[in-house]
């Protein structure tokens, strides 16, 4: 792993897929926003419908408490 970036094999990026309870339109729009601007974070889409979450990140720059984190100020329970 590049101590510089993270970049490794899959370029230092993990990708979680999980489903959360409690989204709303306008809080997977939020939580969206807020995990965007989490340095490391890539990519995110939420389908608010399901709960179904994908997030792709590099752990090197975010830690997965920080992700974790920023449902449980928006009142949504990842289900991991």
């Amino acid at each position: 792993m590049c101590k510089e970036c993270g970049c490794g094999e899959n370029n230092g990026v993990t990708r979680l897929q999980f489903t959360a309870e409690g989204y709303t339109e306008d809080s997977a729009k939020t939580v969206e926003k807020n995990l965007l601007g989490l340095p490391g974070v890539m990519y995110v889409h939420i389908h608010a419908h399901d709960g179904e979450t994908t997030i792709d990140y590099n752990p090197a720059k975010t830690k997965l408490t920080e992700i974790i984190g920023v449902f449980g100020k928006n009142d949504v329970e990842p289900l991991l």
